[in-house]
């Protein structure tokens, strides 16, 4: 028993470092969040007595646990990746140097938006785990089951899609933020039809838990439910249609989204991910911990 509080007292401590990791693997914080209680399960059943770095060894885990959720997700999906592209939240961890994130922030958070999900999974977990997290090619080669030299190889060439992707990055946020003006407009002003054309037919809205929870309990009679994952634009308008009257537009770590801020306190956040000039994910997060983890600017 002793042990076993010392391992949830160990875990608890790099829970924060791990959920960004599988944050950034996988674009979706419900997904994370599953990759992180995958890592506390594995190491129930593991003997660790000769693990000398249990952050090193939770970071491999969680590693391996997003390349087989990547592995999945691209073996069952029959839509074009562009369509489902992660929801532009970087979540502020502890362990990343600031002015290191500061740059992050520009640089991966649009990454995560155009370029990751594109990528091979064995080039995704490569690029994030060195160019992020600083983790030598020599941890990450058995993870991937390559040479360190072809590990180095994979995260070069994720580099370059990403390097490549980033010299347009000015225009695309303006087109981003003119697309989630013109969506909270026309739910401000009972503009359905006008919120369907802003939606990518195959848009996807996902929300945590506490957004499921509040979204019940306040639910007006005849509306439709907000569910965790719902898919396609007259559905999601319809969910959305009236619950984003109260928010406000707000950069959400660089990228245009909106935030519900009474009195100037974001409570809840709406992340968008624009490409082609339409909305194709949208992510909301109420979780108070979450909320407090994003940077989240109001806009006038």
């Amino acid at each position: 028993m002793v042990e076993h509080d010392w391992l949830a007292a160990r875990f608890e401590a790099n829970r924060s470092h791990l959920r960004a990791v599988a944050y950034r693997m996988l674009g979706s914080t419900s997904e994370a969040e599953d990759a992180v209680q995958e890592a506390w399960l594995r190491l129930n059943r593991a003997d660790t007595s000769d693990v000398t770095n249990l952050e090193g060894w939770l970071t491999t885990v969680v590693g391996r646990v997003c390349l087989d959720m990547l592995r999945s997700r691209t073996s069952r999906r029959e839509e074009p990746l562009d369509t489902d592209a992660p929801a532009p939240i970087v979540s502020r961890e502890n362990g990343i140097d600031p002015e290191r994130e500061a740059v992050l922030t520009d640089s991966v958070g649009l990454a995560l938006l155009v370029v990751l999900d594109t990528l091979a999974p064995a080039e995704r977990l490569a690029f994030v785990l060195h160019d992020v997290f600083a983790m030598p090619f020599d941890e990450i080669a058995p993870i991937v089951e390559r040479s360190p030299a072809a590990t180095r190889q994979l995260a070069s060439r994720a580099r370059r899609r990403v390097q490549g992707a980033q010299s347009d990055s000015v225009a695309d946020r303006v087109r981003q933020r003119e697309v989630v003006h013109a969506f909270l407009a026309a739910s401000r002003e009972g503009d359905f039809g006008t919120l369907l054309t802003l939606l990518d037919p195959e848009v996807v809205l996902r929300a945590d838990r506490v957004a499921v929870a509040a979204a019940r309990k306040n639910r007006a009679k005849g509306a439709p439910p907000l569910a965790p994952e719902v898919r396609g634009a007259e559905t999601v308008a319809g969910i959305l249609f009236g619950r984003t009257r109260g928010a406000q537009p707000a950069i959400i770590d660089g990228v245009a989204g909106a935030a519900w801020a009474p009195g100037g306190r974001p409570r809840a956040l709406f992340a968008f991910t624009v490409a082609g000039g339409q909305i194709t994910a949208i992510e909301v997060i109420a979780d108070p911990r979450t909320v407090r983890e994003i940077d989240v600017a109001m806009v006038a």
